[in-house]
């Protein structure tokens, strides 16, 4: 079994509507596929933290954000099986931000996979919400 070490850094976000609710997609694919996360995903060469940020938002959940401040920073690592052959020793580094949107879009978000790593946004009660369901980067929305 070959092993392959890499690193991944990306930028999420923690937003809350006006029940209280916490919006987490669920992965299709990657290290945490079957689990809810925080949307948000990895910098692009060339690209900021904020633009991340504002693209992922856009991708995962279809929400523009209106305001953002750093909440945390998380480093995890996960090993985990890539093929049958190879696995991955990855360490993620999570800059994660508590956003705000407007309160008008959130019934606007998408639902449905994105045809990349959510297979859909919802809205969750996190007292409801088990630590096994959540990624580890979503798993600060416990700790909050």
């Amino acid at each position: 079994m070959e092993i392959f070490k890499s690193k991944h850094i990306g930028c999420y976000g923690v937003v809350y509507n006006d029940k209280g609710e916490v919006l987490l997609i669920k992965k299709s694919r990657g290290a945490y596929k079957g689990l809810l996360d925080l949307p948000g995903g990895g910098i692009d060469y060339g690209e900021s933290a904020d633009d991340t940020l504002r693209r992922e938002f856009s991708e995962e959940v279809g929400l523009s954000i209106k305001e953002y401040q750093l909440k945390t920073v998380v480093t995890n690592y996960v090993v985990w099986d890539l093929d049958e052959n190879h696995k991955e020793d990855l360490q993620h580094v999570a800059i994660i931000y508590d956003v705000t949107v407007d309160s008008q879009d959130y019934k606007k978000i998408k639902k449905e996979a994105d045809g990349l790593d959510s297979l859909g946004a919802g809205w969750y009660s996190v007292k409801n919400l088990k630590l096994e369901e959540l990624s580890p980067l979503a798993r600060v929305i416990k700790e909050s």
